[in-house]
């Protein structure tokens, strides 16, 4: 009995330990928060760190990664069908690199930060949002730049190498349409998801 109580148990951490399923829709934030209302009190604790609406840090999320934890860039093919190596090290819910993740644990003493844990993700997220109003001048609301120094980085943003990339610039403006739908979402259900979390 008391075996089959620690394997149960035991399973139930390994459950756990792998991160959060996908929402099962994407367009609202309201039901998104309500389903995962842990979600809605890391994106307060980022926004309140760094300033960035939980609006556009949704937005960044989920156009990087559905809200899948453990997305991952497609392997390439070797002759179209045989899988090989990824293209980059990007991981998790906010598809951070290696060593952009490395930069930020060390920058903000984080060192057991985890890129499938959403509360570390929301927090990177607005971690390198707060970086881009220092090293490139965009503001908290610019959805659609923050996606394009996201996605460039600082340098290549301020070298403009997302201009003539089209598909590019869609999903940075892809990206602004999300944030403003969420926040706009958020503000209507904020004192609801308030009174829910605090009541758990």
């Amino acid at each position: 009995m008391i075996r089959a109580g620690l394997v149960s148990f035991c399973a139930l951490l390994a459950l756990t330990a792998c991160g959060h399923r996908p929402p099962d829709q994407v367009t609202d934030a309201c039901l998104i928060l309500e389903d995962n209302r842990a979600w809605w009190r890391a994106l307060q604790r980022s926004e309140e760190r760094w300033g960035i609406p939980p609006g556009v840090q949704l937005a960044i999320l989920r156009r990087e990664s559905s809200f899948n934890a453990h997305a991952r860039p497609a392997r390439n093919r070797l002759l179209g069908i045989i899988p090989t190596t990824r293209p980059s090290s990007a991981y998790g819910y906010a598809q951070a690199l290696d060593q952009t993740w490395d930069w930020y644990r060390e920058d903000t003493g984080r060192r057991w930060a985890d890129r499938d844990d959403f509360s570390d993700a929301v927090d990177f997220v607005g971690w390198y949002s707060s970086k881009s109003r220092q090293l490139s001048g965009v503001q908290p609301t610019q959805a659609r730049e923050l996606y394009l120094t996201y996605h460039e980085g600082h340098g290549g943003y301020n070298r403009g190498t997302y201009r003539g990339r089209s598909w590019l610039i869609n999903a940075a403006e892809s990206v602004a349409r999300d944030a403003s739908r969420y926040q706009a979402q958020i503000d209507r259900c904020e004192r609801r998801l308030n009174r829910r979390f605090w009541l758990l």
